[in-house]
């Protein structure tokens, strides 16, 4: 009971300045001193919301009587920095469930929507408001930052959050973008998805993703379960051209939160995908950001995912990758594995071949000198572990060592260049190499 009322009078103390103000840094300051609640009265109106909101109904009592209880014993009694008090916090909660997050902002308003865990809800991301698509969101393409072909023909999506996708409007701008990105790479011999600096976001596009790799209606699909029920992570409407049997790659990183480990989690669970990188961050559990008054809010879970393969969920442990490496090497590690795969299943693909060379050579670069000096119109010169090739006043041509004599054009391993030695060992003329045999020598003339 001393938890609901408190949550009442918390509510009536009100938000201070209008939403959509902007004052100025002073007078936030001076909100920020002024208008904050006592940190008792703002640390037990988050309990009470827990209590009530928490999926799980004894773990949301159980959260709360301890919040309660180290409140009584003065815990945060010093804490009359809002900022620090919701700092505090949320590092507080956050071993109970990952995706515990206290915030302030003194010009919020007393209560928002309660945004469940449903297919249409966030998973710990963004989504969009009640007047449609976030302008910000738009301007980011909902999440597909990039998008393209790396060599030997492998697909590269770079998606920073998965967006909410309208399922009843044919139009909706997040299921154009990803549909767009899909028919990017949809010629691909594989395909990268890059979420090492995903956070999260809606299980519509999870699912909606999902089902551009697996098939329509198969069983694999996280449930949510909540104190109003179970609902499913599969999509209202499945991808209409699924590729089932293209090479799937996700990268992953101790950044990758929420909606961006359910994807890898899902398809790693279906078999469908090797996840490579760093273990993500663990937040399992969507819910919502609950506004308690004061201008404090608390996210809080109100949902728990189980998918059918696995049993569980990967609160807690993150996502384990299938393949471990450190995260800024895992793009270099998943396109090594590609190409590989595609040079196993088609020995004659000499464009994968060349590329998986440039990717792992281990050649070491030695003495480049020899190699310096004028070519025809070409001059060749070091730099660093590079030999840089300029004809007039074209940009340079950037060579990588592949073995003796033999270089890759960085950027490009379609191209290759020869080097060639006369009976003293003198560097004597250079040739160009491309997929069709030789090219053009050029002989030296220095």
């Amino acid at each position: 009971m001393r938890i609901l009322v408190l949550v009442a009078m918390v509510t009536a103390l009100g938000t201070g300045p209008t939403f959509g103000q902007s004052p100025s840094t002073s007078d936030a300051a001076a909100a920020a001193t002024v208008e904050a609640p006592a940190p008792r009265v703002t640390v037990s109106a988050i309990a009470g919301r827990i209590h009530d909101l928490y999926f799980d109904p004894a773990r949301g009592a159980e959260i709360a009587a301890v919040l309660m209880a180290e409140s009584a014993a003065g815990t945060f009694d010093a804490l009359t920095d809002p900022r620090d008090l919701a700092a505090a916090l949320s590092a507080r909660l956050r071993p109970f469930d990952a995706h515990f997050n206290v915030t302030y902002d003194p010009q919020a308003q007393a209560t928002g929507p309660r945004r469940g865990p449903g297919p249409g809800g966030p998973v710990g991301g963004p989504g969009p408001g009640p007047g449609g698509p976030n302008p910000a969101e738009a301007r980011g393409h909902y999440g597909f930052r990039k998008v393209e072909i790396l060599p030997g023909n492998v697909g590269y999506i770079d998606l920073r959050q998965f967006s909410n996708i309208d399922f009843r409007n044919p139009a909706d701008p997040a299921r154009r973008a990803a549909d767009a990105a899909l028919t990017f790479v949809a010629d691909a011999d594989a395909v990268i998805f890059d979420l090492r600096d995903n956070g999260g976001g809606a299980p519509s596009m999870v699912g909606y993703l999902t089902s551009a790799f697996t098939p329509a209606g198969a069983p694999i699909y996280n449930v949510f379960h909540s104190r109003e029920g179970t609902r499913s992570e599969a999509p209202e409407v499945f991808h209409p051209n699924p590729r089932v049997d293209v090479p799937v790659y996700i990268l992953i990183s101790g950044r990758t939160g929420s909606a961006g480990e359910a994807f890898p989690y899902t398809l790693q669970g279906a078999r469908r995908a090797t996840i490579v990188g760093e273990a993500s961050g663990g937040a399992a559990n969507p819910g919502g950001m609950v506004r308690v008054g004061g201008g404090f809010g608390v996210f809080i879970s109100q949902g728990s995912p189980k998918n059918p393969n696995t049993g569980g969920n990967w609160e807690g442990t993150g996502v384990i990758p299938d393949v471990a490496v450190p995260w800024h090497q895992a793009l270099d590690r998943a396109h090594a594995l590609a190409l590989e795969g595609i040079v196993a299943r088609d020995p004659g693909r000499t464009d994968a071949a060349w590329a998986l060379e440039a990717l792992t050579s281990t050649a070491a670069s030695g003495d480049l000198s020899p190699y310096a000096g004028v070519y025809g119109d070409q001059t060749v010169s070091v730099e660093g572990d590079r030999l840089h090739v300029v004809r007039g006043r074209r940009p340079p041509v950037v060579l990588a060592r592949l073995a003796d004599d033999l270089f890759t054009v960085v950027g490009d391993p379609t191209r290759r260049v020869q080097f060639s030695r006369d009976e003293t060992g003198r560097v004597t003329t250079m040739d160009t190499l491309g997929f069709g045999g030789p090219g053009a020598r050029a002989r030296r003339t220095d």
